[in-house]
């Protein structure tokens, strides 16, 4: 588990594809303290476990599901990445519950400087659009975030966030450019929410409407 906080900007050193997965070498000398084989870290938001690990990097593998939904996959040496340790219990929670399971990716649509700080505006596609409120809670490459807008446009919608200077120069949202894809994580309260209500409705159906096709299999993972 992650609050989002990222507590340092580490760099790519080695990138080993497989097949069907592949294995990464991260610098960051501070993600590593205490840092042991087995532990999670977040790599801009995607929780990896780690494999091995010396003073200053760490080494993860990434299975093919996570390379196919997250921007690792075209992760190569010197791609600075955001990293953020796995939350002590205990401890404050200085953003939102981020559980590094990402649920995609999201496109930079827009970049708009201002005098402290910076909005970016994001693409959402439908699958993921019922799960963002305003003011609510998303974490973007494993940064926590407050959505300040979002909407609904004929051709598809998007969201915004705005970021204050210490956001824009400790995490790597301060290099964001329009066309730039990232991980996105929504709210989890807002996906069990979502679940619930969409087998609630599924029950209220006549047994004769419910099909093999709409039971799916059965699973609430």
């Amino acid at each position: 588990m992650f609050t989002g906080i990222i507590e340092e900007l580490g760099t790519v050193t080695h990138v080993e594809h497989g097949a069907d997965a592949a294995r990464l070498t991260v610098r960051g000398p501070l993600a590593v303290q205490g840092a042991a084989r087995g532990h999670s870290i977040s790599v801009s938001g995607v929780c990896l476990t780690v494999v091995d690990v010396d003073d200053e990097s760490f080494t993860a593998d990434v299975m093919a599901q996570t390379l196919a939904m997250s921007t690792l996959a075209g992760a190569r040496a010197g791609l600075r990445v955001n990293l953020e340790r796995a939350a002590l219990v205990g401890d404050r929670l200085g953003g939102h519950i981020v559980q590094g399971h990402i649920d995609g990716t999201a496109r930079v649509l827009e970049v708009r400087p201002g005098e402290a700080w910076r909005v970016i505006r994001f693409s959402l596609d439908e699958a993921h659009a019922p799960l963002v409120v305003d003011k609510g809670s998303i974490a973007v490459d494993g940064v926590s975030l407050t959505v300040s807008a979002l909407g609904d446009e004929p051709d598809g919608s998007w969201f915004e966030v705005s970021l204050i200077p210490e956001t824009l120069t400790a995490t790597t949202l301060g290099e964001r450019q329009v066309g730039d894809v990232v991980n996105i994580e929504t709210d989890i309260l807002a996906r069990h929410v979502e679940r619930m209500l969409r087998l609630d409705a599924h029950r209220s159906l006549p047994s004769s409407l419910v099909t093999p096709a709409a039971t799916g299999s059965g699973s609430l993972a």
